[in-house]
């Protein structure tokens, strides 16, 4: 409610918005300011509608925030943006909120609405900018649907599956005075609790009970869903290796199950590979199901077509999207998983009960490579990925962060040792616990953190007292200016950036391009040198320290040997525990010497063991596929 200098009451038509979040309970607005959205701004002066605006440096660190907020709270995210360049600057990460079903508003400030027609400053057909990435996006008409349209923009964006929704509003509707009982009555909630059809479940169970060899495929419905212990249960009656979709946004299998196996690989051949002898797939919430970067049809479609599907979501594009699926199921996980989970059997099969004796076995082999990989890292002359990772684990342990941790990824080249070492695990986090997201923009990270620490606490039972953030330097170099709001806002959040001057991931998708296409008819493609200049970070290499200081005067050191990473590893959570942003400059590759060749630099990966133990085994002779590229290593072209 607004209150003039008077005291009497007035109200205006951008107060509907504030009635909206009063009943749902969000208590922020992200943005970067502009003429047109000072309506709706000033509307969080006024105490009484609990509302805070996060003044962010650009929009797609704006968006980046509101989507860490969104995950937190699982309420929709809240953002306003400024005309034509606002929607622009935040398409990188709607797009990430698109692919990763992250619940948000966006409402865009447009021009005039008298004066659109002509073509002002700014102005364009911000729908269309929009509507791509978004499960509604629409123009205010008049001023009298402002209500409607707003109550059906967070009834849409909280509905099953969630996602981002677009609002454009001409600027002057905002201002229209209303009465003082003109509210918006409520939101409609659609609850996300449905289960599949009984019929399909029947079908489901017996084709997972009868299955020779299954394995199961768990995406980001999973996670959002909360269904670890219903999928550790499937998991444990058939003997199935649990695999996540790749780039999955959440933890969305706990890795301390002897069952997980990590992420999909990132190439055709990789995840040809994992579903090769197997005869039924469950795949369960998988939505970014093709997320590789080099196709060919001629060489088979990434499942083969042996391999029975069977599909449990609660988006029915994610169902039967791509491959032709035997059983199809639309429900909600955690409503759906347990009746399946009932009809197979209360007890594994002889035959599953050999396979996970199998599994426990590969999972025992698995860590004691792991062990012996980090044991090597703790030798080099600069500091590889496990050595960050395995600080990380010993100092949440130590200092009792269970559940009090969030860990937010976009350290593309290095994701294993993060996703295996960190204690994603029922007794230690929960699957929000892991930030990630499906799409791939970069620049989600250092955004995200913000949104995250602000909120104090997780709607899956966790809290947020230590936020972390692994960002290689490229993605780093997106978004600088999120360390401005940190500084702003008080944000104890420590930011580690794995720092190996290049684009390494980009290094990786050239060797792709050129395993793949190098000798193929029509094509006989080769680059005129494998290790391009354009894709190094250097000369001059960025002081991310300094870099740090000059937005706000935020802390930081260069960590140059993995025998510093602890205790630099401890300062730097001693700093963001007492509510000051700090960042470790990590030099995965010293700055003192000769950058490695992509050759030397794959070596590196080449000695890291797989997460998935099951498909490529846990020795040491089996970790890339047939493109001659490490394992665990995603490529985002």
């Amino acid at each position: 409610m607004s209150m003039d200098d008077a005291g009497g009451q007035k109200r205006w038509a951008r107060d509907y918005v504030f009635d909206i979040l009063s009943q749902l309970g969000i208590h922020r607005i992200f943005g970067v300011p502009g003429t047109n959205e000072i309506p709706i701004i000033d509307g969080t002066s006024y105490p009484e509608n609990e509302v805070e605006y996060i003044e962010c440096l650009h929009e797609n660190i704006a968006i980046g925030a509101a989507m860490g907020s969104a995950r937190m709270t699982g309420k929709p995210g809240v953002l306003v943006v400024h005309v034509t360049p606002g929607i622009a600057h935040a398409i990188g990460n709607l797009f990430n909120a698109w692919r990763s079903q992250a619940p948000l508003v966006i409402l865009c400030c447009q021009q005039q609405n008298e004066l659109v027609t002509q073509e002002p400053l700014l102005a364009s057909n911000l729908v269309d900018l929009a509507r791509q990435y978004t499960k509604w996006a629409h123009e205010v008409r008049t001023e009298q649907e402002f209500p409607m349209v707003l109550q059906r923009a967070f009834k849409e964006a909280m509905a099953p599956p969630n996602g981002p929704v677009f609002v454009a509003i001409p600027w002057e509707f905002t201002m229209r005075r209303i009465g003082d009982d003109d509210r918006i009555k409520g939101v409609t909630k659609i609850s996300p609790h449905f289960t599949a059809d009984r019929q399909a479940i029947t079908q489901s169970a017996q084709l997972l009970r009868e299955a020779k060899n299954p394995i199961i495929v768990t995406g980001d419905a999973a996670g959002y869903a909360e269904a670890w212990p219903e999928l550790q249960r499937m998991a444990e009656l058939l003997g199935a290796p649990v695999l996540q979709q790749t780039f999955s946004s959440l933890a969305n299998f706990p890795n301390n199950d002897y069952h997980w196996q990590g992420e999909l690989p990132g190439s055709q051949s990789g995840v040809q590979q994992v579903f090769a002898g197997h005869d039924v797939a469950f795949l369960c919430g998988f939505s970014n199901q093709a997320q590789i970067t080099v196709y060919k049809y001629s060489d088979g479609p990434l499942i083969p077509p042996s391999v029975t599907q069977v599909y449990l979501s609660n988006h029915t594009w994610d169902i039967g999207k791509n491959y032709y699926g035997e059983a199809a199921l639309f429900g909600d996980l955690k409503a759906t998983l347990p009746l399946i989970n009932q009809l197979i059997g209360d007890q594994p099969s002889a035959a599953a009960v050999a396979r996970n004796a199998k599994l426990k076995e590969l999972a025992a082999q698995r860590k004691v490579a792991w062990d012996a990989y980090l044991r090597e890292a703790m030798h080099q002359n600069e500091i590889w990925a496990v050595v960050i990772a395995d600080a990380l684990r010993k100092e949440i342990g130590e200092r009792q962060l269970e559940k009090q941790f969030v860990y937010v990824h976009e350290a593309v080249s290095d994701p294993a040792p993060f996703q295996y070492l960190l204690p994603f695990t029922d007794q230690a986090a929960a699957p929000i616990s892991y930030y990630c997201v499906g799409g791939g923009s970069l620049g989600w990270s250092m955004p995200a953190t913000l949104g995250i620490k602000l909120e104090p606490d997780g709607c899956q039972g966790i809290d947020t007292r230590f936020v972390v953030a692994a960002t290689g330097d490229g993605s780093s170099l997106f978004y600088p200016q999120t360390w401005w709001t940190a500084q702003h806002r008080q944000l104890g959040v420590l930011y580690i950036i794995t720092n190996n001057h290049e684009y390494h991931t980009l290094q990786m998708g050239l060797q792709q391009v050129e395993s793949i296409y190098g000798d193929a008819p029509g094509y006989e493609w080769t680059a005129k040198t494998q290790d391009p200049e354009y894709l190094r970070i250097h000369r001059p290499k960025p002081d991310f320290v300094t870099l740090a200081k000059a937005f706000g005067g935020m802390e930081g050191e260069i960590v140059r040997h993995p025998e510093d990473v602890r205790a630099a590893v401890r300062r730097g959570i001693d700093h963001a525990l007492g509510g000051h942003a700090y960042v470790l400059d990590m030099h995965t590759i010293g700055l003192e010497q000769t950058p490695p060749t992509p050759e030397e630099t794959n070596a590196r990966y080449e000695k890291q063991p797989r997460l998935d133990c099951f498909h490529f085994g846990a020795d040491a002779l089996r970790r890339s596929d047939d493109t001659g590229l490490p394992g665990n290593v995603p490529v985002i072209f």
